[in-house]
């Protein structure tokens, strides 16, 4: 499995309004090797609050797919123009699954 996550900075009090934007689905979960998205609200931060949004693949090449598809440019495109004024900035990240264990 591969895994990446864009941890997203916002203004402090803002990472509801952010994960707002995100349950109306774009076509990722259509997506050949798509496994999961989930949200992740940082806890204990002082200066902003963060949003990880990370998603879950069947292997790197299902990700790299996805990036390159007509649904994910669109999805991109308009939340380009539409980037709210209290995301402060992002940095992704990828990793190969190594180890899962499940209840």
């Amino acid at each position: 499995m591969y895994v990446v996550t864009n941890a997203i900075r916002v203004k402090k009090g803002y990472a509801s309004q952010l994960v707002e934007r995100f349950k109306e689905r774009k076509g990722i979960e259509q997506s050949p090797g798509f496994i999961r998205l989930e949200l992740h609200v940082t806890q204990g931060l002082e200066d902003y609050d963060e949003v990880r949004v990370c998603t879950t693949w069947e292997n790197k090449q299902s990700f790299e797919a996805w990036t390159q598809s007509e649904a994910f440019r669109k999805a991109h495109e308009q939340k380009a123009k539409d980037r709210p004024d209290y995301v402060l900035g992002n940095q992704m990240f990828s990793y190969e699954v190594a180890l899962s264990f499940q209840a």
